[in-house]
């Protein structure tokens, strides 16, 4: 059933069903950033961001060394645009539409940052040098101005058990992109061991 289709007086009566947040979850979520906020960023390796336009919602992960996350005050923050896979869609989004949300995960912790904001995209020289890693320069990056940031709990992390050994995938268990390729690009199955292997090549080693 699509969405559409649905009745609108279908729809739960949502305060009925949840308890209203605390007093300390209220308060907690700002519209700056604070130095506690400020540690996290310097320790953030990687985060998904959400964009949106009239064709739909979108969802990628960003990562990158220790503090990729640039704070330039407390109510702005800076990332660089590395290479993927040229689908460029969350900058396309930015430009239709600057709503924003970005979710860090923390290797290890049990508690995840959220910032949502409006974003755009800059070719600034001196914000891309800022933003390089050694001697590379990223050809854009998305400037962030805050509109709220919080700390979420880490119940998923534990629901999922993500950071226990036992649950680190075999890569044998599933599919691997090259089976996944030999199909869509209609390639002989002799043909996927072979693209599995410069597919993690390029994953591990063509990363700027």
């Amino acid at each position: 059933m699509r969405t559409e289709d649905v009745p609108p007086d279908s729809a739960p009566d949502l305060d009925a069903l949840y308890a209203p947040p605390s007093e300390m979850i209220t308060k907690a979520v700002l519209d700056r950033l604070i130095d506690f906020h400020r540690d996290y960023l310097k320790a953030a390796t990687f985060f998904c961001l959400a964009t949106g336009s009239d064709a739909g919602l979108d969802a990628s992960p960003r990562g990158g060394p220790p503090g990729f996350v640039h704070v330039i005050d407390p109510r702005t923050i800076a990332f660089a645009d590395w290479p993927g896979n040229n689908r460029i869609e969350s900058m396309r989004n930015v430009v239709r539409d600057d709503r924003v949300g970005m979710l860090f995960v923390f290797p290890g912790l049990e508690v995840f940052l959220r910032i949502n904001g409006r974003a755009r995209i800059s070719t600034d020289p001196d914000l891309l040098a800022t933003l390089g890693e050694g001697q590379r320069r990223p050809k854009a990056a998305t400037i962030v101005a805050i509109r709220e940031v919080l700390m979420h709990c880490g119940k998923a992390v534990n629901r999922a058990k993500l950071w226990a050994p036992e649950s680190q995938l075999d890569r044998k268990s599933l599919p691997g992109i090259g089976t996944f390729a030999a199909a869509v690009l209609q390639l002989g199955e002799d043909k996927a061991e072979e693209f599995d292997a410069g597919y993690y090549e390029a994953m591990r080693g063509d990363l700027y």
